[in-house]
């Protein structure tokens, strides 16, 4: 099953706000939620039938353990799935749903991957990184290309980063499919990684960072960081409040249900911190727990 054409919205009183023209690439409506199933269900595929034997494993606070574990499902093959204790109960409960076999870990990089490395040795699952593998993200480069099919001529584009696969993949198809076009990453001011590392000039990892977005608590990778060095124009931060603020938007204004990781990019225009008049948005996620919003929406 490959991954589904999202639709691209608008919003004109996001555009006033941001006073500029604003294209919403929908990945909340992927599969599994999320655009890494893209990348996931294309590095699924690329597996030859003997790599694929035993399964396949990667470390995910939520959206890439989903997506891997639906798409090694459809190939018919198991997924071992490390997560951090602190995930949100609806992104573990998504795993489980597409048949993926969790084990917990300390919420830091160092116990995700020593949790990881025991995992494989005994099931000898092959590891699919969450965004530090070529072909994840090839696969998360396809949803730009589909954004510049639909909306060409964009000044920018403003991706949340994380680990940086998707990033990685953005500013990669924007160099080959519209190079004029500036690609920007934003991210939590409180989980500021690729901020301190671009400044830098080298990686610099999160400490156990605090931040709504959950799935932008994950230090900056490899890829990510050569496309911050070589293929990006900057690295915006925002506040809790501000993600807080602008996920709400898109909820009351545009009818769509976004995570607060998708909200870092809008946060990012609304405070016009991107440049341009016509700016390309992905939204990459709608997996929330439902249960602890992070605003009253009684108000």
């Amino acid at each position: 099953m490959k991954p589904i054409r999202t639709p691209v919205m608008t919003s004109r009183t996001l555009d006033g706000l941001a006073s500029a023209s604003l294209f919403f690439k929908c990945e909340n409506f992927q599969r599994a939620g999320a655009f890494k199933f893209r990348g996931a269900s294309h590095a699924v595929s690329s597996l030859s039938e003997e790599e694929a034997r035993h399964g396949v494993a990667t470390h995910s606070s939520g959206n890439h353990g989903a997506a891997l574990a639906l798409a090694a499902r459809l190939r018919g093959i198991p997924a071992f799935i490390v997560m951090p204790s602190t995930t949100l109960g609806p992104k573990k409960a998504a795993v489980e749903a597409y048949g993926g076999k969790i084990t917990l870990c300390e919420p830091t990089l160092e116990a995700r991957e020593t949790t990881l490395a025991q995992v494989v040795a005994e099931t000898h699952a092959t590891f699919i990184h969450p965004y530090d593998d070529p072909r994840v993200v090839a696969g998360q480069g396809t949803a730009s290309r589909e954004l510049f099919d639909e909306c060409p001529n964009l000044d920018a584009i403003v991706v949340p980063v994380g680990g940086g696969g998707l990033l990685a993949g953005t500013a990669q198809t924007t160099k080959i499919v519209s190079p004029t076009t500036r690609v920007f990453a934003a991210e939590p001011a409180a989980a500021d990684d690729a901020y301190r590392s671009w400044k830098a000039g080298r990686i610099i990892p999160s400490n156990n960072p605090k931040t709504i977005a959950d799935g932008l608590r994950t230090s900056l990778g490899n890829l990510g960081f050569a496309a911050i060095q070589n293929l990006i124009s900057g690295v915006v931060t925002v506040s809790e409040e501000e993600i807080v603020t602008a996920m709400r938007l898109v909820w009351e204004r545009m009818k769509i249900i976004i995570e607060p990781s998708s909200a870092v990019p809008v946060a990012a225009v609304l405070k016009r911190e991107v440049p341009g008049k016509r700016i390309g948005i992905i939204l990459t996620g709608g997996n929330v727990d439902l249960d602890a919003l992070p605003f009253n929406l009684s108000k």
